[in-house]
């Protein structure tokens, strides 16, 4: 470290110790957006910020159930390291977790200093590299649903909705969440500083919505994989569980990640044109081309999961086709009615599994594809969509959208054609072993009969 580095570590160990905390949790994320973590006592903080921390690069390939998938880079050069590295300038206390502050860490490769190709907030920072060639600093809005769940051993999966009652929709209060949950939760984010505005009891039993304020696109998408981690965490404090899985439930809706996002230049917004047509600049509109275009690939980034696609239907608000609306909900991009600064579209296409960094990354690559391109899109869908008569159908399954992603050439040159090889691996591996595996829904439609 050079002596600034080191003066800027010291002070900021006098101010958490000054805090009444004695223990820094470095987190990052791996591929599939989940946290991975380190507790560091704030006496060795120095030691970690200049040496880093080494963790097995192959946390980046490792299933939700702890398999190792073979990726390349991992089990194939015998589990090498990589280096983590506190990144300071995001400390912040645990409100709810006394003496402890967490910031996020930096991952390098050991031997090189470059960032490791599956790292998603270095992708993320390669694609805003990209568009600030093109004088463009891209501003996003995150919007998150989750379904918090109650120990119930009868439930299948051992859990059930929090607080099961019909018609809470868009509400507040007590009356869809008894306990206080959203009130006890946004007051927590607040403390923490996760830039949260407000939230509602979404459309299911048990289900939230959280939204954050807009901000540059690293920022925002730093501060929704926070939030992603603090929301599971104060649920385990209630002993409870929240999930942003697609739609883990049978009979009722999925959760969403919907994606405002605009452009700045100078200080202005450059997708604000009121001469020109629906009052979006060409700017905009080739924007909204370049994501109706690398769509398909985009999905495998949007809908990461198998069960993704299951949330996908008529009826369900959840797009399927390829199409967009001014201030349709039933598009897979909305324009919303604000123009002037607030000028943006919004991709409904994700849901919450999705890793921010990733999904952020694929949306901004796809609008700057198309923004190079000059592509206008199509005229927009007036009413009621899902229509196939008039847009196509987005990929299906987790399969057909990582076929379409290795496929677009394009998408993934911008993305890093290591990164695309890493996660088309990973993933792949996921549907094998989805595959394989004997479903509740198989024994109870065969077992007895056949």
């Amino acid at each position: 470290m050079s002596a600034h580095d080191t003066t800027h570590t010291q002070e900021q160990t006098a101010r958490l110790a000054a805090q009444g905390v004695d223990v820094v949790r470095v987190t990052y994320p791996d591929l599939i957006g989940v946290d991975r973590a380190r507790d560091v006592l704030l006496d060795h903080l120095a030691g970690a910020c200049e040496h880093g921390l080494a963790f097995c690069r192959a946390v980046y390939h490792t299933s939700p159930q702890g398999d190792v998938v073979p990726v390349a880079g991992g089990l194939d050069a015998g589990l090498p390291d990589v280096v983590v590295r506190p990144d300071l300038s995001t400390l912040a206390p645990l409100p709810w977790e006394p003496g402890v502050a967490w910031c996020l860490g930096d991952v390098t490769d050991p031997v090189t200093g470059a960032p490791v190709p599956e790292s998603p907030r270095d992708l993320l920072r390669a694609v805003l590299a990209r568009c600030a060639e093109q004088g463009l600093s891209p501003v996003a809005g995150p919007e998150l649903e989750y379904f918090l769940c109650e120990r119930d051993a009868a439930a299948p999966g051992g859990w059930r909705r929090y607080a099961e009652a019909p018609g809470n929709v868009y509400s507040a209060g007590r009356r869809g969440d008894p306990d206080g949950h959203l009130l006890r939760t946004l007051r927590h984010l607040r403390d923490l500083g996760l830039g949260v505005s407000m939230g509602n009891h979404e459309f299911s039993s048990g289900q939230f919505e959280i939204n954050l304020v807009h901000a540059s696109a690293l920022d925002a998408a730093d501060r929704t994989f926070l939030f992603k981690a603090a929301i599971k965490e104060l649920a385990r404090t209630e002993d409870r569980l929240a999930t942003f899985m697609a739609k883990p439930f049978n009979d009722e809706g999925g959760s969403g990640f919907h994606l405002h996002l605009s452009c700045v230049s100078g200080g202005a917004n450059v997708f604000d044109d009121p001469s020109a047509p629906y009052g979006l600049s060409a700017t905009a509109r080739h924007a909204i081309a370049g994501v109706l275009a690398h769509a398909p690939a985009l999905a495998a980034l949007a809908n990461p999961t198998v069960n993704s696609y299951k949330r996908f239907g008529p009826d369900t608000l959840a797009p399927w086709l390829i199409d967009w609306g001014l201030d349709n909900r039933s598009a897979m991009v909305r324009i919303p009615p604000e123009r002037g600064a607030g000028a943006r579209f919004e991709l409904r296409l994700g849901d919450a599994s999705a890793n921010p960094y990733l999904l952020i990354a694929g949306t901004i690559a796809a609008a700057l594809l198309g923004v190079r391109a000059g592509q206008e899109p199509p005229a927009p869908l007036e009413g009621y969509g899902y229509d196939t008569t008039r847009a196509a159908v987005l990929p299906m399954t987790l399969a057909d959208a990582l076929d379409a992603l290795e496929a677009d050439a394009e998408l993934t040159e911008l993305l890093g054609k290591d990164f695309a090889a890493s996660y088309l691996s990973y993933k792949r591996n996921e549907i094998e072993r989805f595959h394989r595996h004997v479903t509740d829904w198989e024994f109870t439609e065969y077992a007895y009969h056949l």
